[in-house]
């Protein structure tokens, strides 16, 4: 798809359209310079939007048929103040379709930004304006290309090796401790550069992660109760016998959820134990557990890969995944987790060195 042309006036004149649907009365927008062909250095468009008290402003338009999370680092910092002359606070992005992540940088950057898809998002301090609408996390017309997926035991492994690891390294170097081929961490770091969650050098080496992004760009893929196999159990007397159970347990088991975040981060006290075993009928038995689909307090899931026993820990006679793969089960899981997910991930950006190598 060609931008600027007719494909870009067409999206900028549905983006005006759909900001004076959503204005009150009293406002106005007007679109000045619009014109067929983008002729750089110049901007499509300006819109300049009036507010009810006689204020103004303008906001230079910046149109893509297709932005990636990637592009706005670069579009918003070089091109944007080079060509339109204008900080990315007086910018407004129009594209056919802009992702979660993409919304989410533009935002972070003070970006009006409006899709076909009815995603929209303008903030302006003067007029005062605050209008915001997330319509669909997926792209109605996607790209007959399949889109990048993190699901699946290669790309699972390369998460947590690029979360609980520092970088820099290099492609094999982060395949030896991911335990994955060159070619899957490979695509896996094509497709975190494309959502800029990782940044690279020339030569293809990592040169940073943003691991909170990682984790919850993962976690878009990748969710406990649909990725692994989950039983449920009851412990008749409790969480307390359970541990009690376990330090003294021979089967091999490792508790991910609730019990390792109280531990750590703790919101309240766990309800429900969770705990990774590759022979979890097993485990039930030598813990004397009741199956039970309703009542349960205790959740046994074979895991999708031995990933999940990669970095455990032990803690008073009982042992931990890891803290990453505890956020991540935490922030796909049952009841109150993704609650505890968000604190054990404030106390991770507050405790790096004690959990990431």
């Amino acid at each position: 798809m060609r931008e600027g042309g007719q494909v870009c006036t067409d999206l900028i004149q549905e983006s005006v359209n759909a900001l004076r649907n959503r204005l009150p009365s009293g406002w106005s927008v007007v679109a000045r310079n619009l014109r067929t062909a983008a002729s750089k250095p110049r901007p499509p468009a300006v819109l300049e939007i009036g507010g009810p008290d006689g204020s103004r402003t303008e906001l230079s338009v910046l149109c893509k048929a297709k932005m990636l999370p990637k592009d706005v680092l670069t579009l918003l910092t070089g091109e944007t103040a080079k060509d339109t002359g204008r900080s990315s606070t007086r910018v407004f992005v129009v594209a056919a379709f802009l992702s979660p992540r993409t919304r989410q940088l533009l935002a972070q950057r003070g970006a009006a930004y409006a899709d076909r898809a009815g995603n929209f998002r303008l903030v302006l301090q003067k007029p005062a304006v605050f209008i915001e609408t997330a319509a669909t996390e997926k792209n109605p017309e996607p790209d007959r290309r399949p889109l990048g997926s993190l699901k699946g035991p290669a790309a699972g492994r390369v998460v947590r090796a690029l979360a609980d690891f520092r970088p820099p390294y290099g492609i094999r170097e982060l395949a030896h401790r991911a335990d994955a081929t060159p070619a899957a961490v490979s695509r896996v770091a094509g497709l975190l550069d494309r959502e800029a969650i990782l940044a690279r050098d020339e030569q293809g080496g990592i040169q940073s992660v943003d691991w909170i992004a990682l984790l919850r760009r993962w976690t878009a893929d990748y969710s406990f109760l649909r990725a692994n196999q989950v039983s449920y159990y009851l412990e008749p007397r409790g969480l307390a016998a359970l541990k009690e159970k376990l330090r003294n347990c021979k089967v091999s088991y490792a508790l991910t959820g609730s019990v390792v975040a109280s531990e750590i981060a703790p919101v309240a006290s766990p309800r429900l134990a969770v705990a990774f075993s590759e022979e979890p009928e097993r485990l039930a038995e030598k813990l004397y557990l009741r199956q039970s689909e309703t009542g349960s307090n205790v959740m046994l899931a074979r895991p999708f890969d031995t990933v999940v026993f990669d970095r455990t820990s032990e803690r008073d006679g009982l042992r931990f995944v890891s803290v990453s793969q505890v956020a991540a089960d935490l922030l796909t899981g049952p009841g109150r987790s993704p609650e505890e997910a968000e604190s054990l991930i404030e106390w991770m950006k507050e405790h790096e060195d004690a959990w990431r190598a």
